[in-house]
C-alpha cells in the first residue's frame, strides 16, 4: 500500500501529469450561459399586454454579464437574430409555451443595430416563409425635450407636429413614429393592418409624468391603418382611433389612416386684404355632400367640387365659400357637427392632398375659404375621445358640466391645459397646412355660459357663483390670440346668439379680461327680426317696422356678419322662399327685395347654397339642390339678382368699406311705418378732397307702386339706379327709374331731394354719377 504523504504547497507543487481521457476529476461549477430569461411576473405582464414599461424588457439590453435581446411576437414560430447585413448571430428561443422570445447574443458587449428574420404561422399553425424585419424595440425615443416640455405645459403652438401618427426616416429606417396622449393608462400600444390588431405586438413607451405614450414602428407607412388600445386606469382596455389623426376611413368604418403632414402655406397678405373689415365679404355657405351629386348619386370628390363648385361660386360673385365641417364624422345628419376626426378632413370626398387641391383652387380663382370649426362639443362614440384613458381626459366628469343635453354630445374640459393645447393646435393646423383663410367657431354661446340650455339644479356656477365658463372664455381668448398672431391672414367668427359682451374686442394684456378677440361675429338677432319681418304679409307689417330697423341700433357695437345660414332651411322650417308671404309672385317679389335690403344693410354678407336660386324644398342633407329649377324664370331671375349684388357689393365702396364703422352708415327715412318704406345711405371714406362715394337705398315693402315719391338725398347731382329688385331680368314687374335729377328743394333734413317712383316689393339702389 503506498505510504501516504502531505500534499505540497501551491508554491512547490510540480506540474501534474497529463490526464488519461478516462480520468475524471472534480471541477467548479460553470456560470448558467446568460439567456435573457424574464421572471414570471414579467413575462405574464408581456403575455397579458399589461406592462407599463416595454422598453425596459424589450428589444436590446445589457444585463451586466452578456447583451440579450427579448422579442414579443404572438404568432411566431420561429425567430432568428441578424444584424443590419443580413448575417445571422443567433436564433431566439420561446421562453416557455409563451410568445416571448430571448437570446444572448454571442461575442458583443456593445449595443447594436439588428434586424429580425421571423417565420409567422397562418391561421392554421402552419409555418409560413420567413421575413425580416426591424424591431420596433431596438430605436431611441425621438420626442425631443423641448417639445416634451411645451406638450406637457400645454403652450406647443403645434402640437400636431408631434402627436399622433408621422412618416419619417429614424436610425436610417423607414416608418412611422406614434406618439398619444393617455396619462392615466396603464399601457397603451399601436394596433393596425400591419400587426394583425393585436396589443401585444407594440407596446408603446410612456414618456415621463407628461402622460405621453410613443413609438417608432418600422415598415409602417402611409395608407396604414391602426388605432390606439389602451388600458385604461379602470382595467378595462378600449381600442381608440387617433385623436391626432390627419386622416381617417370612409365611415362606417373608425379605424385611423398613417397619412403624412402636408407642407405648410405660407403667409398671404392678399388673402389678409380679402379678409379684412374693410372689404367686400359675401360668403357662399356650402354643404359638400349635397350641393350636386355625380351621375350616379354619388358624391362629389374633393377635386370634382374644385372643377364645379369653385367656377359656380365665383361666377356668382361671392368671395368666400364657408364648409360646414368638413373634420372626420361618423354620422352623416349631424352633417359634420360632431367630429370623431378634429385633425382630418372627411375622407367621404377624398384625401388630405385632394382637400388641399380644393381650397388652391378656390384660392386661385380670388376665393378665399372658411371652415365651420367646432370645439364645443363631441360625440359619445366609443371609438372616439369619450373616457380616452379610462378617465374623462378630453371631457368633463360631471355630467352639470361635460355633457351637453340638446346634442348629446360631451363638452371638453377647457381647464386642461392639454385639452385647449389640442383645440388651439387644431385650429392652426387648419389654417398652416391647408390655407384655410377663417374659422367659423360654432355654437359659441353654448361654450360661453355654464347654464346653457340648463334648467336650475343642472349646473355648477363658476368660482365666483357666476354663470360664465370662464375656462371656456379664456380658451377662446387664447385660440383667437394665437391665430391672430400667428397666422394674422386669417379670420375668427363666432356664431354666438346672445348679448355678450365685446365678442370681437381684443382681449386686454394676459388674455384675462376684455374682449373676446374674434374678427366677426354672426348678426343671429338681424336673421330673426328680418326673417320675422319678411314672413309677414305686408298688411301687417306696418305693425312691426321695429324688426326692420332695430339691427341698426346695435350694428358697429361688433364686427358684423348678416347670415341667411343653413340653419333657416331645415328641419321643418321651410326654405327661404317658402317663408315669404302671397303668391307665387309675391314671394320672389318678397325674397328678391329681403336680398336687396341684406346687401345695402351694413355687415358681411353669408347665403345659404340653394337660396341664391329660391330652391322651393327646403335643405335635405342627402339629396342634391334642385338644380332644374334654374331653367324656370323666376329662379334664374333670383340667381342673376344674387350675381348682380355681389357685383356692385365688390365694387362700390360704399357697400362695404365701412361696415363696422358708425360713419359708413346714416338713416334717411325709418319712421314711415305706414307705407313700409325705409331710406338709408351708406358711405365711403372721403377722399383726398373730402367727398365720400354713396350709395342710397330704398326699400318699399308692400305690393303697391308708389308713384311721385320724395326722397331727401345727401348730394347734388343725377342719380341712376344701381340695383332695382324689381328689373323684368330678375323676374320683376319692371317699374323702374331712369335718371333722377335732384332738386334744391330740402326734404328729410336734406338740402336735395329727388322725386321717384317706388316699385312694388322691392329694393332700390341708387348712385350719383
Amino acid at each position: 500500500m503506498p505510504r501516504k504523504t502531505s500534499a505540497p504547497s501551491p508554491a512547490s507543487a510540480p506540474a501534474a501529469p497529463a490526464k488519461k481521457k478516462s480520468q475524471t476529476v472534480a471541477a467548479a461549477p460553470a456560470a448558467v450561459p446568460e439567456t435573457g430569461r424574464v421572471d414570471a411576473a414579467t413575462l405574464d405582464a408581456l403575455m397579458r399586454a399589461d406592462h407599463g414599461d416595454p422598453f425596459s424588457v424589450l428589444g436590446m439590453h445589457h444585463t451586466g454579464t452578456a447583451l440579450v435581446v427579448r422579442a414579443l411576437l404572438p404568432g411566431a414560430a420561429e425567430v432568428e437574430l441578424l444584424d443590419t447585413l443580413g448575417r445571422r448571430l443567433c436564433t431566439l428561443v420561446r421562453q416557455e409555451s409563451s410568445t416571448l422570445f430571448t437570446g444572448a447574443v454571442p461575442r458583443r458587449r456593445n449595443p447594436f443595430a439588428y434586424r429580425l428574420r421571423i417565420r409567422w404561422t397562418d391561421a392554421e399553425g402552419r409555418a409560413l416563409e420567413p421575413v425580416v424585419v426591424d424591431d420596433a424595440y431596438r430605436f431611441a425615443p425621438l420626442i425631443r425635450d423641448t417639445d416634451l416640455y411645451l406638450l406637457a405645459e400645454g403652450t406647443h403652438h403645434r402640437p400636431y407636429e408631434w402627436m399622433g401618427a408621422h412618416p419619417q426616416i429614424h436610425e436610417g429606417t423607414g416608418g412611422t413614429r406614434f406618439v398619444v396622449w393617455a396619462p392615466s393608462a396603464r399601457r397603451v400600444s399601436v394596433v393596425g393592418s400591419f400587426n394583425q390588431w393585436d396589443g401585444r405586438r407594440h407596446l408603446m413607451r410612456r414618456r415621463h409624468e407628461c402622460g405621453l405614450w410613443e413609438i417608432f414602428v418600422p415598415q409602417v407607412g402611409e395608407g396604414d391603418l391602426y388605432k390606439f388600445e389602451v388600458l385604461g386606469a379602470d382595467g378595462v382596455v378600449r381600442v381608440k382611433a387617433d385623436p391626432y389623426a390627419f386622416r381617417a376611413e370612409v365611415r362606417p368604418q373608425t379605424a385611423s389612416v398613417v397619412q403624412r403632414l402636408l407642407p405648410g402655406v405660407a403667409i398671404d397678405e392678399t388673402r389678409r386684404q380679402a379678409n379684412a373689415l374693410d372689404a367686400a365679404v359675401s360668403i357662399y355657405e356650402v354643404h359638400l355632400g349635397s350641393w350636386r351629386h355625380g351621375e350616379d348619386g354619388r358624391w362629389l370628390s374633393y377635386r370634382e367640387l374644385a372643377e364645379q363648385l369653385v367656377p359656380y361660386v365665383r361666377d356668382l360673385g361671392f368671395t368666400h365659400i364657408e364648409l360646414l365641417p368638413v373634420h372626420e364624422h361618423p354620422f352623416d345628419g349631424s352633417w359634420g357637427y360632431q367630429p370623431t376626426g378634429l385633425y382630418a378632413p372627411t375622407s367621404r370626398f377624398g384625401t388630405p392632398e385632394d382637400f388641399r387641391a380644393f381650397v388652391d383652387a378656390a384660392h386661385a380663382a380670388g376665393l378665399g375659404v372658411i371652415l365651420d370649426w367646432v370645439p364645443g362639443h363631441f360625440p359619445t362614440d366609443a371609438f372616439a375621445l369619450a373616457e380616452f384613458d379610462g378617465t374623462h381626459l378630453y371631457e368633463h366628469a360631471d355630467p352639470r358640466e361635460g355633457f351637453h343635453q340638446d346634442w348629446n354630445t360631451l363638452i371638453y374640459n377647457y381647464g386642461r391645459t392639454e385639452v385647449r393645447n389640442f383645440l388651439v393646435g387644431n385650429a392652426l393646423y387648419w389654417i398652416e397646412r391647408f390655407g384655410i383663410d377663417g374659422l367659423r367657431v360654432d355654437a359659441v354661446a353654448s361654450m360661453l355660459y355654464r347654464d346653457y340650455s340648463r334648467r336650475d339644479g343642472e349646473w355648477i356656477p363658476n368660482r365666483h357663483g357666476g354663470r360664465e365658463n370662464l375656462e371656456a372664455i379664456e380658451f377662446l381668448r387664447r385660440a383667437n390670440f394665437i391665430v391672430g398672431t400667428q397666422r394674422p391672414e386669417a379670420v375668427m367668427i363666432a356664431e354666438e346668439s346672445t348679448s355678450f359682451p365685446m365678442v370681437t374686442r381684443p382681449p386686454a394684456e394676459g388674455l384675462q379680461s376684455g374682449g373676446l378677440g374674434f374678427h366677426y361675429k354672426w348678426n343671429m338677432g338681424w336673421m330673426n327680426d328680418t326673417l320675422a319681418y319678411f314672413s309677414r304679409d305686408p298688411v301687417y307689417r306696418s305693425h312691426h317696422h321695429d324688426q326692420l330697423r332695430f339691427s341698426l341700433m346695435y350694428a358697429f357695437s361688433e364686427n358684423f356678419v348678416l347670415p341667411l345660414s343653413h340653419d333657416e332651411v331645415v328641419h321643418g322650417k321651410g326654405s327661404l322662399i317658402r317663408k315669404m308671404p302671397g303668391d307665387d309672385w309675391q314671394k320672389f317679389a318678397n325674397l328678391r327685395a329681403y336680398l336687396g335690403f341684406m346687401w345695402g344693410h351694413p355687415g358681411k354678407k353669408l347665403l345659404f347654397m340653394g337660396c341664391e336660386f329660391a330652391q322651393w324644398n327646403e335643405w335635405n342633407e342627402a339629396a342634391q339642390l334642385d338644380w332644374p329649377l334654374l331653367e324656370q324664370a323666376p329662379h334664374a331671375g333670383m340667381q342673376r339678382l344674387v350675381r348682380d349684388l355681389n357685383s356692385v357689393l365688390r365694387h362700390y365702396p360704399a357697400l362695404h368699406q365701412r361696415d363696422v364703422q358708425p360713419d359708413g352708415f346714416a338713416w334717411v327715412s325709418h319712421e314711415d311705418a305706414q307705407h313700409s318704406v325705409i331710406v338709408f345711405e351708406r358711405r365711403a371714406a372721403p377722399d383726398e378732397a373730402g367727398h365720400a362715394a354713396r350709395v342710397l337705398v330704398i326699400c318699399n315693402l308692400t305690393p303697391v307702386v308708389r308713384h311721385g315719391w320724395r326722397i331727401g338725398v345727401p348730394q347734388a347731382g343725377a342719380w341712376r339706379e344701381l340695383i332695382n329688385t324689381d328689373q323684368a331680368v330678375y323676374g320683376g314687374s319692371g317699374v323702374g327709374n331712369g335718371v333722377l335729377e335732384s332738386e334744391a328743394l330740402p326734404w328729410q333734413d336734406q338740402a336735395q331731394s329727388i322725386v321717384m317712383t317706388l316699385p312694388p316689393l322691392a329694393t332700390v339702389m341708387l348712385v350719383i354719377d
